[in-house]
């Protein structure tokens, strides 16, 4: 049996940055990844200037990747009618792609072991972990941090409550060329049944990234019907689809989208990112708020290994009251933003409301937003 003091299981955005932070902090670290790198994958792909601080003081430069600087936002109706402000802090346009494989290379070149299997089981017992993975291979360690996503067999085996429930929502994922899409722009555009993200990224493409309900999705055959038929009847986006060109071979969706509260630990396993259920898509930084999930666990665990006296349930403590407090009041100003957008009278209501008090816009964004994070 392989020993080692932490595990994480999925390397995505918040599995390789923990990986990164805690290597730097001298914690032996190996984290376990289904797919090779590079690989897209299903995100909005905008990511705040509010954990630039912390990124730079683990090293990861993202200067590198030329991602364009985004400072605009522009929000549409369902009928078209559109509404434009600034993003006073900002942020990225930047790939999964591009991102996940820069912080791959930072952690490799920091010593962390990765290794590209699937966890068939994980055990806790006798304040420890065991860890099986698909390739027979079986690990041991102090903490087990869980990055494997939305939903995952993982979270069917711990009996988590929300993978007893239908989820209600499709993710779908694309990157297009359009030469006229503004590099400083990121835009949210509704339809009836859900509402679609735009964003340039620094492989010279827009990623396109929308949520659709199930319920609206489930009439029509495919993903390309339900674009011509359903999204396209917002004319901002119909411009768009107009004058762009796909470049992916076909379009990446996940089913079984599940935005329900999730418990932070289970069985012992810190959730971070996605597993943690923080991510709601209109609190429009998902991935700032997964990398911020990460400094919490990394700080907590390594105060385990400096103190004799902090114990696994100080870590446990400690990272939920932390999580709350940084968390709770975005995610909850996120769930009225979407029920407010999913509901076309109270959609127009509140853009009428808006283009008369345009002074309520920044106190919208900094309800979802949160303050720069430093270390």
């Amino acid at each position: 049996m392989k020993k080692t003091q932490v595990i994480i299981i999925g390397g995505g955005l918040a599995g390789l940055t923990a990986a990164i932070d805690l290597r730097l902090k001298g914690v032996e670290v190996t984290l376990f990844e289904k797919n090779e790198y590079p690989h897209h994958k299903v995100c909005g792909e905008y990511l705040s200037n509010e954990v630039q601080p912390y990124l730079n003081s683990l090293g990861i430069e993202l200067s590198c990747l030329a991602a364009p600087k985004i400072n605009k936002l522009e929000y549409s109706s369902c009928s078209g009618n559109f509404i434009n402000c600034n993003l006073d802090m900002g942020g990225l346009g930047i790939s999964r792609f591009g991102l996940d494989q820069h912080l791959y290379k930072k952690a490799i070149g920091l010593g962390c072991t990765i290794v590209f299997s699937a966890v068939n089981e994980v055990v806790f017992t006798e304040n420890s972990f065991r860890v099986n993975c698909g390739n027979n291979e079986k690990y041991h360690s102090d903490f087990v941090l869980g990055a494997f996503g939305k939903r995952s067999n993982i979270d069917k085996k711990l009996e988590r409550d929300f993978f007893k429930n239908q989820a209600g929502w499709l993710a779908v994922k694309a990157h297009y060329k359009n030469s006229k899409y503004p590099e400083e722009l990121v835009s949210l555009h509704n339809f009836k049944g859900g509402y679609c993200g735009l964003s340039r990224t620094e492989m010279n493409s827009i990623n396109v990234c929308y949520l659709a309900t199930y319920s609206s999705f489930k009439r029509y055959k495919n993903t390309v019907d339900y674009k011509n038929e359903v999204l396209m009847r917002n004319p901002r986006l119909k411009e768009f689809f107009e004058n762009s060109e796909m470049i992916f071979d076909k379009e990446l969706t996940i089913a079984q989208v599940n935005f329900e509260k999730k418990t932070l630990i289970d069985d012992h396993i810190i959730m971070i990112g996605d597993s943690a259920g923080l991510i709601h898509p209109l609190c429009g930084n998902g991935m700032a708020m997964a990398i911020h999930s990460v400094k919490m666990a990394a700080y907590e665990i390594d105060q385990y290994y400096k103190s004799n006296s902090f114990s696994r349930l100080d870590v446990e403590n400690n990272y939920q009251v932390g999580w709350g407090k940084n968390f709770n009041k975005r995610i909850k100003a996120g769930r009225i933003l979407q029920r407010v957008l999913l509901n076309d009278s109270l959609s127009n209501l509140s853009q009428s409301i808006i283009r008369r008090f345009p002074g309520v816009i920044p106190h919208i964004i900094k309800s979802t937003h949160g303050k720069p994070v430093y270390v």
